[in-house]
C-alpha cells in the first residue's frame, strides 16, 4: 500500500510517499514559499533536486508534487497507485480523540477549530483541499496533534479562569506534538521490553518547538503545552511559561505595544533566541558558549533547568517513573542537553550511562544497566504513524 502524508503549514507543504507495512520512503519533499515564488525540494532515488515552481496557492503545490512523483525523476507511473491520503492536522480541540476519515463534517470542524490554531489549521485544511481538487475520490485521513491529549483529566486540562472561558471559548490545555508523543511513547516501552499499560513515561519532544508528556499506561495524563503552543519550557523563540501579568505591565510601560507586538515577542522573539541575543539553534549555542557567551549559557541553562522541572513534575503527578524519553532534533542529538537535563535526578533512581549518551542517529537505553529509571532516545516519525493511522482507516475503501 501507498500513502501520500501531507503536512501543509501556511507557506509550506512536506510531503512523504511511504509504505506503512515497511516504513520504507519511497519520496519526499517539502515545497516552500507557497503564494510568493514557490519552490520544491524532491528526494527520491539516493537523489535530491530543487526546481523553482510557480505555486500560487497550495492548490498548485499539490499538482507540482504529484506532477513530480509521476514524471521522469518520480517514483510511481500514475496516481492510481497511491492508495491513500494522509494529512497532519494540528488542532482538533475536543472533538476527536483519534484519527479520522476526512468528509465534510471533519473539515467543518477543523475549520471551527481554527481560532484556536490560526497558524496552522487553516493551512491544513488548505492541503486537504487541494489534495481532493487533485485526486477526487481517493481516502483521506486527518491525524490530529491534539487527540493523544485527550485523555487527559479536567484536573489538568483545566485552567483556573471562571469556568464560563471553558464552555463559552473552549479554554482549557489541549496539548501538541500528540502523534510524535504517542510514537515514542511506544517504541520506549518496546526498547525496555514491558508493556506501556504497565509504565509510567515521561517524554520530552525537545526542538524548536518543545513539550514534555507524562504519559500513565500509553496514555496522555499530562503535557506542557497548552491552549497554544507557547506554553510550557522556553523554546527556540517562544518563550514558554510567564506571569500573564508581564504582559499588561509591558504594556504600560510601553503603549505603543499592542496584542499583535506583544504575541510577536512572545512567539518570534523570545525563548533561547530572546535570552542569548545568538540563535534559536542549539548548534550555534553550543559554539557561542564555547566561545565564553554568557547570555548563550543562560539561555541553556534555563532551557535544561525548566524540562528537569517538568520531568520532576510528572513523576510526582504520576506517582513515579519508569522510563525518560528524549525525542526531535535537540532532544534525539544533544548529548549535552541530555546529561544537564538528567544530572540532579539521581534521587529517582536513575544512573546516566556517559558513552552511550554521546551515540546518536539511533533508539538506545542511555541509562545504565542498573539504573532504576530507564532513559531511552527515540528518533520520532511522525510521517510513519500518520501512514499507518491512514491504512488502518482506509484500507477497506480501496
Amino acid at each position: 500500500m501507498k500513502v501520500l502524508v501531507v503536512n501543509a503549514g501556511s507557506s509550506s507543504l512536506k510531503f512523504q510517499l511511504m509504505d506503512p507495512e515497511t516504513a520504507e520512503v519511497m519520496a519526499k519533499g517539502l515545497c516552500e514559499r507557497i503564494g510568493i515564488d514557490g519552490s520544491m525540494t524532491f528526494e527520491a532515488h539516493g537523489e535530491k533536486i530543487k526546481e523553482e515552481i510557480a505555486m500560487p496557492t497550495h492548490v498548485e503545490a499539490m499538482t507540482a508534487v504529484l506532477e513530480t512523483l509521476t514524471g521522469p525523476k518520480g517514483v510511481i507511473q500514475s496516481m492510481d497507485e497511491i492508495d491513500a491520503v494522509g494529512h497532519r492536522v494540528v488542532h482538533g480541540g475536543e472533538i476527536y480523540t483519534e484519527s479520522v476519515l476526512i468528509d465534510d463534517e471533519v473539515k467543518e470542524a477543523i475549520k471551527k477549530c481554527s481560532p484556536l490554531s490560526p497558524l496552522h489549521n487553516p493551512a491544513n485544511l488548505m492541503g486537504i483541499e487541494a489534495c481532493e481538487k487533485a485526486m477526487p475520490g481517493k481516502p483521506m485521513v486527518a491525524v490530529f496533534d491534539t487527540a493523544f491529549h485527550q485523555t487527559m483529566p479536567a484536573k489538568a486540562f483545566m485552567y483556573a479562569l471562571p469556568y464560563d472561558c471553558y464552555e463559552k471559548y473552549s479554554v482549557r490545555r489541549y496539548g501538541f506534538h500528540g502523534t510524535s508523543h504517542r510514537y515514542v511513547s511506544q517504541i520506549a516501552a518496546e526498547t525496555v521490553g514491558k508493556p506501556i499499560e504497565d509504565l509510567k513515561i515521561v517524554t520530552c519532544h525537545l526542538g524548536n518547538g518543545s513539550s514534555i508528556t507524562a504519559v500513565d499506561g500509553g496514555k496522555s495524563v499530562d503535557t506542557s503545552m497548552g491552549l497554544t503552543p507557547l506554553a510550557g519550557v522556553p523554546m527556540g523563540t517562544r518563550c514558554g511559561d510567564i506571569d500573564p501579568a508581564i504582559l499588561r505591565y509591558l504594556h504600560q510601560q510601553n503603549p505603543d505595544l499592542d496584542f499583535d507586538d506583544l504575541d510577536r515577542i512572545m512567539n518570534k522573539e523570545s525563548g533561547v533566541y530572546g535570552i542569548s541575543g545568538v540563535s534559536s539553534d542549539f548548534r550555534d549555542l553550543d559554539k557561542a558558549i564555547e566561545e565564553g557567551n554568557e547570555r548563550a549559557r543562560l539561555a541553556v541553562d534555563m532551557f535544561c533547568y525548566q524540562v528537569k522541572k517538568y520531568i520532576g513534575a510528572y513523576a510526582a503527578a504520576m506517582g513515579g517513573v519508569d522510563v525518560i524519553v528524549f525525542t526531535a532534533g535537540v532532544g534525539e542529538n544533544g548529548s549535552n542537553i541530555r546529561e544537564q537535563v538528567l544530572e540532579g535526578l539521581e534521587f529517582l533512581g536513575l544512573n546516566l550511562d556517559e558513552e552511550k549518551n554521546k551515540e546518536r542517529g539511533k533508539v538506545n537505553i542511555i541509562s545504565t544497566p542498573d539504573s532504576k529509571v530507564k532513559v531511552v532516545v527515540v528518533p520520532t516519525d511522525e510521517e510513519l504513524v500518520i501512514a499507518q493511522d491512514t491504512r488502518a482507516l482506509a484500507k477497506d475503501l480501496i
